[in-house]
């Protein structure tokens, strides 16, 4: 059999010009290659997240401190920034359904939300507090919450409806789906209390003189917040773990907390 020499350098040369490429695509993933061929990063949100996604009703601009770090993830990208509305209480289906590439809106990591979906090193950390009006006679100090009679609101699909299920004993649990708010429940007088986390109840603070925040005595429930992918990409999941690692050593979550006044929240790196 005679061979073609020259046919088989013209081959090699062709291999050889494609393989990086083919390479680079394997580590990749799947993901990341299409973020990157289609030059856009698509992140869930929820837009009534104060202090982290939150959309001003008035002015329809996005603010927050993940607002500022996705732009800074999709900047590292080289991809534009596409904010895709979502809810704690339908964040698991927005990722699995393939409506975007990364939940970034501080994302507590749960057990039941592991099963589904895979988390990025923490970058936050919260614990869980109390927000009542100043004039309530019937809840005045944190161990008034838990008593009989008391209506205590969460919101639907965040992590204080599973941990306030377990905690109260004698007080009753209202969840709070949308439209309605737990804020306007507390005003109009038909919960007496409402269950959140630090960041949401920075805008109770700015913004309502009727709102007054009660802190647990000691550590209630403290949580990791991170960023939240689907499963099965394990090259997206370790490119978002890099970033996470990156902003929080080079001082961009620090600032980024600052701007947003949470910096008590922040987690640190570790000391080398």
């Amino acid at each position: 059999m005679r061979v073609n020499v020259q046919v088989i350098q013209v081959m090699a040369g062709v291999l050889l010009s494609v393989l990086p490429g083919l390479c680079q695509n394997a580590v990749a993933g799947e993901v990341l290659d299409r973020v990157q061929r289609s030059g856009e990063l698509r992140v869930c949100v929820w837009p009534d997240y104060y202090g982290i996604s939150y959309r001003n009703p008035k002015t329809r601009q996005f603010t927050g401190l993940d607002i500022d770090l996705s732009a800074e993830f999709a900047r590292e990208l080289g991809t534009r920034l596409n904010h895709v509305d979502s809810s704690f209480a339908t964040l698991a289906e927005d990722l699995l359904k393939d409506r975007c590439d990364i939940a970034m809106f501080a994302v507590g990591v749960l057990p039941q939300r592991e099963k589904v979906l895979r988390f990025s090193q923490p970058y936050l950390q919260s614990d869980i507090y109390a927000v009542t009006t100043r004039s309530s006679r019937v809840v005045r100090r944190w161990e008034d919450i838990d008593q009989p009679g008391v209506q205590v609101a969460v919101q639907a699909g965040t992590f204080m409806e599973p941990v306030m299920r377990d905690a109260l004993k004698q007080a009753s649990m209202v969840v709070i789906r949308p439209p309605a708010t737990r804020e306007q429940e507390l005003e109009a007088g038909r919960v007496d209390v409402f269950m959140t986390d630090y960041p949401y109840s920075r805008r109770l603070l700015d913004n309502a003189e009727w709102a007054r925040l009660i802190s647990p005595p000691q550590p209630f429930h403290v949580l990791p917040y991170a960023y939240a992918v689907r499963p099965g990409d394990e090259e997206w999941l370790a490119r978002v773990n890099r970033f996470v690692t990156d902003m929080r050593q080079d001082g961009r979550l620090e600032s980024a907390a600052r701007r947003h006044r949470l910096v008590e929240i922040v987690v640190r790196p570790s000391a080398r």
